[in-house]
């Protein structure tokens, strides 16, 4: 018998606090709890079925685990830790490559291959069109600045004009719910400039 999730998102959630590195104030515990708590509401907005909710919890809890690891393709390294961890939670091949499909989802530049990989890829970056995004965008320049110091404000904030220009949301509900705020941020970036 599986895991219950309850048991995994506190046994997740400890490995996280003990070994992701401290000089990632976006890419820590509380980005990963806030994917999962927008996957979560993405997916009943998609009108997924038990199954693959329980699949893309999963998928969201694991989907920056490889962090502990490295910064460098951690998504690969997040599918490893995930492929040991889950096979102890009693999940099957199948619903492990389903899990690592979600995970490898979220690599930048994104390209899910299907509905599930769609929902946590617009989950992970659900960030982008809401209010809360110039203060979890400092947090991320903070973390970028840890690997590059040379990384000016102005840098930055054409790294994020640019990305933002170029990022579409997959899902029907964040195409139609998330695209005029995510445009307004956008907007705003720019008269920075």
């Amino acid at each position: 018998m599986k895991t219950p999730f309850k048991v995994i998102l506190k046994e997740v959630t400890c490995f996280l606090n003990e070994n992701l590195p401290k000089h990632l104030t976006y890419h820590n515990t509380t980005h990963t709890l806030y994917v999962l708590d927008k996957a979560i509401h993405i997916a009943i907005k998609e009108k997924v079925n038990d199954k693959e909710l329980q699949l893309i919890k999963i998928a969201a809890l694991y989907h920056d685990i490889g962090f502990t690891v490295s910064h460098i393709e951690h998504e690969l390294e997040g599918c490893k830790i995930a492929r040991n961890q889950l096979q102890d939670y009693k999940y099957s091949k199948t619903d492990i490559e389903i899990i690592c499909g979600m995970i490898m989802a979220t690599k930048i530049p994104q390209n899910p291959q299907n509905h599930l990989e769609q929902i946590l890829a617009d989950a992970d970056l659900e960030y982008l069109a809401t209010s809360r995004f110039e203060p979890v965008s400092e947090l991320l320049y903070k973390e970028l600045k840890h690997f590059n110091e040379d990384l000016t404000r102005g840098q930055w904030i054409q790294l994020q004009i640019d990305f933002i220009s170029n990022h579409q949301y997959h899902t029907k509900y964040c195409k139609h719910y998330k695209s005029f705020r995510k445009h307004n941020n956008l907007k705003t970036l720019e008269s920075k400039v």
